[in-house]
């Protein structure tokens, strides 16, 4: 199987592909019947092979049609999020050079933008047997014509990078990188037909399309798609369709910890937990573990690499809190700012080589340069190998806080303030100091009463006086992106002034 064309051919066409609480069910088969007309109405309404689509939908059913479409007709599909402003859905379009625009019928900021561009605009309907159709100019498209598959060269997708030190940069993904990736997630987690995955994380991220929905049609296994995350829902969903397993960010494995006696979360549930995106505490990953009753695995990934680069195994396999696991079907190492490599123990940046990296950033030839140094794609994340090959990340290379000279890692200090018993989450950053250059600081959400002092004092425990935070914000809520990461520029700026 080289592109997405072929992700679901040789799956029995009886088999529940994709399961909609209080909606649709559709199989295998109904799902490549909707895939191939689509792709053929969209062929017809002028789509071409090569150029982008932008689509604008929510985690739903008709999203994976009008995904596996776009990309079935040979062009290339772009995910954005609905709730993107107008100033935002212009960006992106713009940089894409969208030819149509796939909306819901009530995406009416993603309208404007694209009204104002002069792009043409299809609008999405699926009806309550599951069946989708097409419109533009409010007449519903039956014309069909015949597509060409696409080859595993050709751009599939098309993200952005989420912009933590910069400017979102372009991110093309050929259909041999996705396929790659994939592969690659199938084997890590023993993905089978007998598996049920929970959709949590949104489908404009590779996190919930590749690292979720995607691998589990490769897998020939189902997928439920809950319109959005809610933590009251989630185990009357697991119970009612038998999920097997589900991918998100520590923000909702903490969520759904919070909250599980209340909801009576049952103490044995998926056959494994996995967790990527961002940083899981090692008391959350036992935290996890616990309560839930189901192993825990913390994946390594990023968009460049078509999502996963590493992971923690399956039991009998190494399951290392605190690190990110080995390369899955991924070469890493470790690098100095020279290029040279590094030998295990050594901290220096992580370094990648895989079918599924990118080939390099859309029209970004300065990006490019920094970015592969003699074949090895840079990540910007600063890392240690063991010498059993297991990845430890130590922080992002330019949110490393220089205090006085001495590197100090915000993971570590974010690790060791999580520690505190009345800690529920913790972001640490560095701001700009007259006397050290970088002070640290830190912002914190507690779950029951506390001080800034007491958590200061806590730190003497865990950290030298030097990674030690100078001020803790106590607050009720820390800013997230759409995905539920929290970058620490945006702490950084909210809580520093």
């Amino acid at each position: 199987m080289s592109t997405l064309a072929d992700l679901i051919a040789n799956h029995p066409s009886n088999k529940n592909a994709v399961f909609i609480p209080d909606g649709p069910t559709t199989t295998y088969g109904k799902l490549a019947e909707q895939i191939e007309h689509i792709s053929e109405i969209l062929a017809a309404a002028g789509v071409e092979k090569g150029r982008t689509v932008s689509i604008v939908l929510g985690n739903s059913l008709d999203f994976m049609i009008a995904f596996l479409a776009v990309t079935r007709s040979g062009a290339i599909a772009a995910p954005l999020n609905p709730a993107y402003t107008n100033e935002e859905f212009k960006f992106y379009m713009e940089d894409t050079e969208s030819q149509l625009v796939i909306i819901s019928p009530d995406a009416d900021v993603a309208r404007t933008a694209a009204t104002e561009l002069n792009i043409p605009i299809a609008i999405a309907n699926l009806d309550k047997n599951g069946e989708l159709s097409i419109s533009k100019s409010g007449s519903i498209l039956t014309k069909r014509s015949s597509v060409v598959a696409p080859s595993e060269d050709d751009i599939a997708l098309f993200l952005h990078t989420s912009g933590t030190t910069s400017r979102p940069k372009g991110v093309p993904l050929t259909h041999g990188n996705l396929m790659a990736s994939l592969e690659n997630i199938v084997n890590t987690y023993s993905l089978n037909q007998d598996d049920l995955a929970m959709v949590v994380m949104p489908l404009f991220h590779v996190h919930g399309l590749i690292g979720v929905s995607l691998s589990a049609m490769k897998s020939g296994g189902s997928m439920v798609i809950p319109p959005r995350f809610s933590a009251s829902n989630f185990w009357q969903i697991q119970a009612d369709t038998n999920a097997t397993w589900y991918s998100a960010v520590p923000t909702i494995h903490q969520i759904l910890l919070m909250r599980a006696d209340d909801d009576n979360a049952p103490n044995q549930s998926f056959r494994f937990i996995r967790s990527c995106s961002a940083a899981l505490a090692p008391t959350v990953f036992s935290d996890l573990e616990n309560r839930f009753g189901a192993p825990v695995l913390e994946a390594y990934g990023m968009t460049e690499a078509s999502h996963q680069m590493s992971s923690n195994l399956l039991p009998p396999g190494p399951r290392n809190p605190g690190t990110v696991g080995m390369g899955t079907g991924v070469e890493i190492s470790i690098m100095d700012d020279k290029g040279s490599l590094l030998a295990a123990g050594e901290t220096g940046e992580v370094v990648i080589k895989g079918p599924n990296v990118t080939h390099g950033y859309h029209n970004n030839p300065s990006a490019n340069k920094e970015a592969f140094t003699n074949g090895w794609f840079r990540t910007g994340d600063q890392g240690i190998l063991s010498n059993d090959s297991i990845l430890t990340l130590t922080g992002r290379l330019k949110e490393l806080i220089n205090r006085g000279g001495e590197k100090i890692s915000p993971l570590e200090v974010d690790a060791a303030i999580l520690q505190h018993p009345n800690v529920s989450e913790a972001v640490c950053f560095g701001v700009p100091d007259e006397k050290y250059g970088e002070a640290v600081q830190a912002a914190v959400v507690i779950s029951s009463n506390t001080s800034e002092g007491d958590i200061r004092s806590f730190c003497t425990q865990h950290l030298a006086d030097f990674k030690i935070p100078d001020r803790v914000y106590i607050v009720d809520e820390l800013p997230r992106t759409a995905t539920g990461k929290i970058q620490r520029r945006h702490v950084a700026a909210k809580f520093a002034q």
